[in-house]
């Protein structure tokens, strides 16, 4: 809970989850058990109808009040996808859908879903769909053996215990080799987050060995236990591959926990208190409302919440949960009417989930079509003609070619502010731009937050003896497409050497995420430095974001980032290239794909001022910086903005993808913009 309400220190909350799965594991072991041992056998029907009891309708019923209070407050681009969120997970399935959609529940840089909690709880259902079948096949070794007397054995917790450890070992070492192969799928699925579960299974058939520790050890065990969940909170963070080895600190030490709670002096001391048991009574609850409270408030309150404001949130869904025990939870639970007949609770399961399926899929067919009205006319840049040399005036062809293009851009810029409707004809689409990433965000050629080694990626002319290098942070590799294109026209080959928030600035750098020094930033800026000066390019490109806050050790446009810039400069036109800066691009202040979605009539409302999108005073003292350090400057107003606006749409190309990068299409159609400055800045000297 307070993870998610974004306390800083506990970078690792999220174990919170791991010490479910093992608890539940434990619980649900030890109840299936039992019933075998008393009747050797397990009713499969009761079974399932006690968990449908348990879970269903408090789920469904957040999965309801979710999607209405999201059909309210979210803006119909971000419905359209919660809402088959929403179905998944009331099919609990969910975890599926966002492994597949290769969520990055660790280092997200979109808007979670309301419904991603939920992936705990599809685990959850799979593994009690699953588990009591393979409990019962693990313990069928009995219905071969007798007593003495000729009569037959019960249940064999050995043999149980030996088809739970390989399917434990199993599922250990596939989610240890996914979580460096495809880390999505290691976090999400069923088959890598078994071992959790039959972490505590395991312990549950162990009962009448761990039930005579010595009680000494049993304290020790307990309170190491509880000292190694505490320390997962604070020790495990976004850097750390996860589950992979590290769920085994809370893993085992829930294990145990629960193995020594029940010493005299033992953690029960703690969480046997009323306070802690309350937390654990209404936590299935607390955990339902919480993310749908946290995800949704800033949406609601039209603002993002500070730290006193999510922990309020928290308690406030707190509140609601409890209420949601009593008056929901605890009588479906309790229900003598259900529980008189499984068949009953099935069948009243089955219809909640239908339900909530139902109810996300009607708000679904509700929303307007994102596809817009009408056609724009097409962007298009035309090169221009040759300047030809004149005996009276001294003209350079470069700028020449220069001020050309950028006429044509500033004449479509201009005339698309006038544009209300959002055209069909949009490229991309309104609801595909935040997927328009250029190649090198996806193709590995971009390298990950925690990568300080340098991928040798070379696009464009690969033969060609001249080369250019893109060098910077996600704000440089979202002008790929137009150096690309520049490139590609002029027969160049291209580097492209971008790293995720890395400015190209020599200046230390600290990690909000990480909470420690971004020393992979810092060695991989040198090691760019390294291949600079083996590949004796023409032309090194600079760029990177401008909206940097103090936490990062620097603001953009202050002494620190100014000297920082100067100094990455000098050192890279000592190697022998010369250096081009791209300058900042307006910042708007929204998800632009999201507020055209809410204003497909009204495009406009989702233009940005040029005083508001650019930090004017700030860009010339770094064009300033960066001149006078010997480098070429490309101010890039005129591909976004006229008469003191900034266009969101200009002709039939959506100019954004979210709130800070453009789409692959816009840098695209900017490339003759582009290898006209690339040009222009190889000539100068």
């Amino acid at each position: 809970m307070l993870y998610h309400a974004h306390v800083g220190i506990l970078h690792g909350g999220y174990v919170g989850v791991d010490v479910f799965f093992v608890v539940s594991g434990y619980l649900i072991t030890g109840l299936l058990w039992g019933e075998l041992r008393r009747t050797r056998r397990v009713s499969l029907a009761s079974f399932y109808a006690r968990r449908a009891r348990r879970l269903l309708p408090a789920s469904i019923l957040v999965v309801v009040v979710t999607i209405v209070a999201s059909r309210i407050w979210l803006p119909p681009l971000e419905l359209h996808n919660v809402a088959r969120d929403g179905i998944a997970c009331a099919l609990y399935f969910g975890n599926y859908r966002f492994a597949a959609q290769q969520t990055d529940y660790l280092n997200a840089t979109a808007a979670p879903s309301p419904f991603q909690h939920y992936w705990s709880l599809g685990v959850e259902e799979q593994f009690y769909l699953l588990w009591p079948l393979l409990l019962i096949v693990g313990s069928l070794v009995w219905r071969r053996r007798r007593t003495t007397r000729g009569e037959l054995q019960g249940p064999d917790v050995w043999s149980a215990m030996a088809v739970l450890a390989v399917v434990t070992a199993g599922s250990f070492a596939l989610s240890l080799w996914l979580t460096h192969v495809n880390q999505p799928w290691a976090f999400f699925s069923l088959p890598t987050r078994a071992w959790e579960l039959g972490a505590g299974g395991l312990l549950a058939l162990a009962s009448p060995l761990v039930e005579n520790l010595n009680p000494r050890a049993a304290v020790v065990l307990g309170w190491g236990g509880l000292a190694a969940i505490t320390g997962s909170f604070f020790l495990i963070g976004p850097s750390t591959p996860f589950p992979g080895v590290a769920a085994l600190a809370p893993v085992l030490g829930t294990a145990a926990a629960i193995a020594g709670g029940t010493a005299a002096l033992g953690p029960g001391l703690v969480l046997g208190r009323p306070g802690p048991r309350l937390v654990g009574r209404i936590s299935y609850s607390w955990y339902l409302w919480h993310w749908p409270f946290l995800v949704l408030a800033p949406d609601a309150l039209g603002h993002p919440l500070n730290l006193g404001q999510n922990l309020l949130v928290a308690l406030i869904s707190g509140l609601v949960a409890l209420v949601s025990f009593v008056v929901v939870e605890n009588p479906a639970r309790a229900s003598a009417w259900l529980s008189a007949m499984a068949r009953r609770s099935l069948l009243a399961g089955g219809t909640l989930s239908a339900g909530g399926a139902v109810a996300c899929a009607v708000i679904a067919a509700t929303l307007p079509s994102l596809a817009g009205h009408g056609r724009a006319p097409v962007a298009v840049i035309h090169q221009p003609s040759p300047v030809v040399h004149s005996h009276t005036v001294n003209v350079d062809p470069h700028q020449a070619a220069i001020n050309a293009i950028n006429a044509q851009v500033q004449s479509q810029v201009a005339a698309s502010l006038n544009t209300t409707q959002v055209p069909a004809n949009l490229d991309p689409s309104v609801s595909k731009a935040h997927l328009d990433d250029p190649v090198v965000f996806v193709d590995g050629c971009m390298d990950s937050y925690l990568d300080s080694s340098v991928r040798n990626c070379a696009f464009g002319d690969e033969t060609s003896t001249t080369s250019i290098v893109l060098f910077g942070d996600s704000h440089a590799a979202m002008w790929f497409p137009a150096l690309d294109y520049a490139a590609n026209q002029n027969g160049w080959k291209l580097y492209n050497w971008t790293k995720a928030t890395c400015p190209p600035i020599d200046a230390p750098i600290w990690s909000p995420e990480l909470g420690r020094t971004f020393t992979e930033c810092e060695t991989w800026r040198q090691n760019v430095l390294t291949r600079i000066a083996q590949v004796h390019p023409a032309l090194v490109v600079l760029a990177m974001a401008r909206h940097y806050i103090a936490e990062y050790g620097f603001v953009p446009y202050q002494q620190t980032w100014l000297q920082g810039l100067s100094e990455m400069i000098s050192s890279i036109i000592k190697l022998g290239p010369k250096v081009l800066v791209i300058g900042p691009v307006p910042k708007p202040q929204f998800i632009v794909p999201s507020c055209l979605s809410e204003n497909l009539s009204s495009a406009q409302k989702c233009q940005v001022s040029e005083d508001a999108g650019y930090n004017e005073a700030g860009e010339t003292l770094e064009r300033q910086a960066a001149v006078q350090a010997g480098a070429s400057y490309v101010r890039t107003e005129p591909w976004f903005c006229a008469n003191g606006q900034c266009a969101d749409i200009v002709g039939n190309l959506e100019v954004w993808r979210d709130d800070n990068h453009i789409t692959a299409v816009y840098s695209n159609f900017l490339g003759p913009a582009m290898s006209a400055e690339l040009a222009g800045a190889m000539s100068t000297g």
